[in-house]
C-alpha cells in the first residue's frame, strides 16, 4: 500500500472513529464509544504509516541525488 492511501484510509478511520464516539457519548452507548476510539487510534497508525513510508522515499531518493553527483 503506498503512502498516500495509508493517509486516506487513516484519515477515514479517524474521521468515522469521532464520529462513531460523538453517537456513542449523545446515546449514551459505551460500546460505540470505545469501538469510535479504537477506529480513531487505528487511523493514526494508518497516517503514521504513510508519514515514515514518504519519509523513507524522501531519504532515499537524497542519498540516490548525492551518489549520482559523485558519479
Amino acid at each position: 500500500m503506498g503512502a498516500v492511501t495509508d493517509k486516506i484510509k487513516g484519515t477515514t478511520n479517524e474521521a468515522v472513529g469521532k464520529a462513531k464516539q460523538g453517537i456513542g457519548e449523545a446515546t449514551g452507548d459505551a460500546k460505540l464509544r470505545g469501538e469510535g476510539a479504537v477506529q480513531e487510534a487505528k487511523g493514526h497508525g494508518q497516517k503514521a504509516v504513510g508519514d515514515a513510508k514518504d519519509a523513507a522515499k524522501e531519504a532515499v531518493n537524497k542519498a540516490a541525488e548525492l551518489a549520482n553527483r559523485k558519479l
